[in-house]
């Protein structure tokens, strides 16, 4: 679709406001990861929607690129980016991850790196037209985009089964919602019908991710009430081992007086 130059100037403006919502998205896992090596562990944190966003910013940095789609290029240099804080998050996670999370996360990752290289191979080598390549990577990164906005449902199952949200971060789950809502409607501007739909279906995930959070807040997570449990336990000894230490203090002051 052309657009005049009010509409183009308009779209640039939303789409670098775009990229710094975007950006803020990518940065958001960073206290996350600040725990993860304070801790030295990666405890109940789940390294599958970082994979999934890296998958999401391979697809759109080529989806961006003239070779697909003309002037979309701030949909690649914002997932360039992306894709390298990616990287970073998901490096940190296999340092600190058990040998179970690091294999799986590991497999993942491998399985990302091989579906983006066959996309650009196949589409460079065998698809001539451009419009037709746009429909094929449009249409994947469609997939890519649900699954990343997705991938933190996950961890809302055990939000739901613990009835707190200690391991669902609010600032990613609001930047999921606000980048959605940006990128709609930067779509929109230009009918881009895979952006769209990308994000329209990211705006919605985001608000429920939101809603579960409003809903759970304050909960308190098994394991802190267990420990907390613990805590009291040790409490109460050391509460009935003081009693009896003052009391035999006592019993030896009144006997010294009687004698």
């Amino acid at each position: 679709m052309a657009l005049n130059h009010a509409e183009m100037l308009s779209r640039t403006i939303i789409g670098i406001i775009g990229n710094v919502v975007s950006f803020v998205l990518f940065l958001s896992p960073v206290p996350t990861f600040f725990k993860v090596v304070k801790w030295r562990s990666t405890r109940g944190f789940s390294g599958v929607p970082y994979v999934v966003m890296l998958m999401n910013s391979t697809l759109w940095i080529f989806y961006g690129l003239p070779v697909a789609v003309s002037h979309n290029i701030l949909v690649s240099t914002i997932n360039g980016i992306g894709a390298v804080l990616e990287l970073i998050y998901i490096s940190i996670f296999l340092i600190y991850a058990n040998s179970r999370e690091r294999r799986k996360i590991t497999l993942l990752l491998l399985a990302v790196l091989s579906i983006f290289t066959i996309v650009v191979v196949c589409n460079m080598f065998l698809v001539d037209a451009m419009p037709r390549r746009a429909e094929i990577v449009g249409s994947l990164c469609i997939v890519a985009g649900i699954g990343m906005y997705a991938a933190p449902l996950t961890i809302m199952g055990n939000v739901i089964k613990s009835k707190s949200v200690k391991y669902m971060p609010l600032a990613l789950s609001s930047a999921y919602f606000i980048n959605g809502l940006c990128w709609c409607t930067y779509a929109c501007i230009g009918l881009d019908i895979f952006l769209l739909i990308a994000n329209g279906a990211g705006a919605l995930l985001g608000a429920s991710q939101l809603l579960l959070y409003a809903i759970y807040y304050g909960g308190i997570h098994p394991e802190d009430r267990e420990k907390a449990k613990q805590d009291g336990h040790e409490l109460e000894k050391i509460t009935v081992q003081e009693t009896k230490e003052r009391s035999g203090d006592a019993e030896r002051r009144n006997g010294k007086d009687n004698y």
